[in-house]
């Protein structure tokens, strides 16, 4: 069921071998091709594609571009995972930093911590990659490394990291879907912060989510699924709890909002049954108490019995088709309201008509498509509240009051390029974009940037740098996309004819502005972007709706009084238009705000990458084809990543960092000459250590160093001299205490000399 490999049953954790030592046995194998692909003596997308599929055919999944890692989705299980290669007995930062190992998503993951450690500072690694090449899964390798890293603890680190684990499975349920691409696909985005205390061990956590695909929940593409937890509930509830719930039905056909496009109930290697039990454990690890899941779980089943609410209509005026049935009272009690007045608020709502200063109320009727929007709205709304509920309960599950040290694992829905393209598109693939932007800014643009900066020769790497493809997005002045978008939707209170309104906007506005020109074409009913993956056209008919996304103030206050205290709570912040100032907030508008504040967190980190690449659609194992491979290799620029890390100095530390670590190396006569000379001592520091001349530079303020095993060797030469620096001080003491009990013993002497106690016994004791 997962993108890649599905992970055994006994998990994935142990404490016999460190990965270190489990990796002989992965070194033990005859290497194929190039680990980095650095070394490729011929560098063009071909040659890059033929590495990663000769390696891929010997199930090596992993390649890495200097520090970026390359996994390619093998959809198959490997033995690469085993519960021995992720506990590591020793979390000494003294240790080799793992990088000579072979690539691997536990030796990144390894690399992050000791990072960590020694640098003092947070880091982050950010996870991309079409819909099923494979990111969520190694989103989960990474976090169950690292809430195994460190070994012993008190009872609270060992609750945080099974917190840490469960949290996978309870958000998977909820927040991953089948869809064409990818049986388990993610259908939100989430930033998880993993905490750790200054020894490294992990005692707090932080997750943030965006983008959860709601739509979904009222409707699918043909040949996909809703979100898992509605199969789950279906299938592995009790008779008890199916009673509860007012599940008389267990069949998911019987069910409109998971047969609306003709219905696809399993998923290949999936057991709902069987993860239903997982989720509920989940649940129970993250606090909930049985109360609690059994409100989050009534919430589903009304859910799914709203979307059987079916409506009729007579003279442009909707009703309930059969308001004593099931489908109208199982979710009236759930919900702890009265079920006429929620009909009542399916099938009308109040509308306030302000003259001058005056406001009078007015109840206006829905015809029935009105109606399906309206209950629509009401079961979107409902999911999205309890997806926000279960991350608010892990989060206070995982609190630190205080942040010391931090590994960020951002996990997002890939790059999507569908038949038909809507809202949801544009949203994902404006953050994927903008995620893409922060890549070339790091380890692209500003990596160059530095090097002429710190005066090191370098000649310069032509890359497609995508700052104009957000602008023409997000920009205010001159408007970009959402700008406009707004100011519709703003404008235009009528859903009929918006999309219309929208295009017109659009082509007079953005499609004007020769800044955009290049990567925007505006059509009749659609409008075109020139994305870093590739030109997608976007539907536009229902933008104004979906971006709106508004749930009328009627239902919103009916549940906000509703009997049910859980329900009551989901609702309570969800701010009505009487409550708003001001224009209110937008779908764009939301997605913006996270996409920058996810951004701000990911730039106080250092950053890692991990880039997945799918091989092929038909989700058989090991299967590779060409036209599939070859315009993600162009599109994530891995042809100029290679070209920038060959030429140039993958790693680099300010002067303070390197004298702080690494002047114990230094003869005692070299330290006192260079003394105070901070250039003069880091020079000292990489000839002690007979670096080769042309793998490292000198900058204004930092040291640059070509090769990875550099900052290994640095490392044992460190750990040498602090050993011995440690014998001469034991050797000093010992000297020291020998001299003062032979002077004691000299003066006991003195006052008795033929005392056989003094003479022998003292010295043989």
């Amino acid at each position: 069921m997962d993108e890649t490999e599905v992970e055994s049953s006994e998990g994935m954790v142990n404490d016999v071998e460190t990965w270190q030592e489990t990796c002989r046995k992965i070194l033990a194998k005859e290497r194929i091709g190039l680990d980095d692909m650095t070394e490729l003596e011929h560098v063009d997308d071909h040659t890059i594609a033929e590495n990663l599929r000769i390696r891929l055919l010997e199930e090596q999944i992993y390649t890495c571009i200097g520090r970026v890692l390359i996994a390619v989705n093998p959809f198959k299980k490997l033995d690469i995972y085993d519960r021995s290669m992720i506990q590591c007995e020793d979390t000494d930062t003294e240790q080799d930093s793992g990088v000579d190992l072979p690539p691997h998503i536990y030796a990144l993951t390894d690399n992050m911590y000791r990072n960590m450690m020694i640098e003092r500072e947070s880091q982050c690694v950010i996870i991309s990659g079409e819909s099923g090449a494979g990111k969520t899964i190694s989103a989960k390798y990474i976090m169950s490394y690292l809430s195994e890293i460190a070994s012993g603890g008190t009872q609270k680190i060992e609750e945080i990291k099974n917190i840490i684990i469960q949290s996978n499975p309870l958000l998977e349920a909820f927040g991953n879907a089948k869809t064409l691409r990818n049986n388990n696909s993610s259908r939100f985005g989430k930033f998880v912060e993993i905490l750790f205390n200054m020894s490294g061990q992990p005692d707090g956590g932080k997750i943030s989510n965006f983008l959860l695909e709601k739509s979904r929940v009222v409707s699918q593409n043909p040949g996909e699924r809703n979100y898992h937890v509605f199969y789950q509930l279906l299938r592995g509830c009790s008779e008890d709890q199916k009673e509860t719930l007012g599940l008389q039905e267990s069949d998911p056909a019987e069910y409109y909002y998971l047969n609306r496009t003709g219905g696809v109930y399993d998923v290949p290697d999936a057991d709902d049954t069987e993860e239903f039990q997982a989720t509920l454990n989940a649940m129970s690890v993250v606090g909930l108490s049985l109360e609690r899941q059994k409100n989050v779980l009534g919430v589903i089943s009304a859910i799914l019995h709203l979307g059987n609410i079916q409506f009729v209509e007579d003279n442009n005026v909707a009703e309930v088709e059969n308001p004593t049935d099931e489908d109208l009272i199982v979710p009236a009690q759930l919900l702890g309201v009265d079920k006429d007045a929620l009909k009542e608020k399916l099938v009308s709502r109040l509308m306030e008509a302000r003259w001058g200063g005056k406001v009078d109320i007015m109840m206006m009727t829905l015809n029935s498509e009105q109606a399906n929007i309206s209950r629509d709205a009401l079961a979107k709304a409902l999911y999205a509240q309890l997806f926000d509920f279960l991350v608010t309960v892990i989060n206070s599950a995982m609190h630190k009051d205080r942040i010391e040290l931090c590994i960020g694992v951002l996990d997002i829905y890939g790059f999507e390029i569908f038949e038909t393209n809507g809202f949801e598109q544009f949203c994902i693939n404006f953050v994927n974009e903008k995620l893409q932007q922060i890549f070339v800014e790091l380890t692209l643009k500003s990596e160059q940037e530095e090097y002429l900066e710190e005066g090191i020769t370098w000649t310069p790497v032509k890359f497609f740098n995508n700052k104009l493809v957000c602008d023409l997005i997000e920009s205010k002045i001159p408007p970009g996309i959402m700008s406009v978008l707004d100011d519709v939707c703003f404008t235009v209170h009528a859903s009929e004819g918006s999309g219309r309104t929208l295009m017109e906007k659009l082509k007079a506005v953005v499609g004007s502005e020769s800044t955009y020109s290049r990567y925007f074409r505006g059509l009749s009913t659609h409008f075109e972007i020139h994305h870093y993956a590739g030109k997608v056209h976007y539907e536009a008919t229902h933008f104004c709706e979906k971006n709106k996304d508004s749930l009328f103030d009627d239902i919103v206050q009916l549940m906000q009084s509703s009997q049910n205290e859980f329900i009551q709570n989901l609702f309570s912040d969800m701010p009505t238009s009487s409550g708003r100032r001001g224009r209110g907030s937008t779908g764009s508008s939301k997605i913006k705000s996270q996409c920058q504040t996810l951004i701000d967190r990911i730039m106080a980190c250092t950053p890692h990458y991990v880039r997945c690449l799918k091989p092929s659609e038909t989700k058989e194992p090991l299967d590779w084809h060409d036209h599939r491979i070859l315009p993600q290799i162009s599109y994530l620029g891995l042809r100029e990543n290679i070209d920038v890390r060959r030429a140039g100095f993958a790693f680099r530390r300010v002067f303070d960092k390197v004298i702080d670590r690494y002047d114990a190396i230094l003869p005692k006569d070299v330290l006192d000459h260079v003394s105070g000379d901070k250039k003069s001592t880091c020079e000292a520091i990489m000839e002690t250590a007979q670096f080769s001349p042309e793998i490292w530079r000198i900058g204004k303020t930092k040291v640059f160093m070509k090769e990875s095993d550099m900052i290994t060797k640095l490392e044992h030469l460190r750990s040498d001299a602090l050993y011995w620096f440690a014998v001469k001080i034991q050797s000093g003491v010992r000297g020291f205490l020998a001299r003062q009990y032979c002077r004691k013993l000299r003066e006991r002497l003195r006052g008795n000399p033929f005392d056989p106690v003094l003479c022998c016994g003292d010295v043989l004791n």
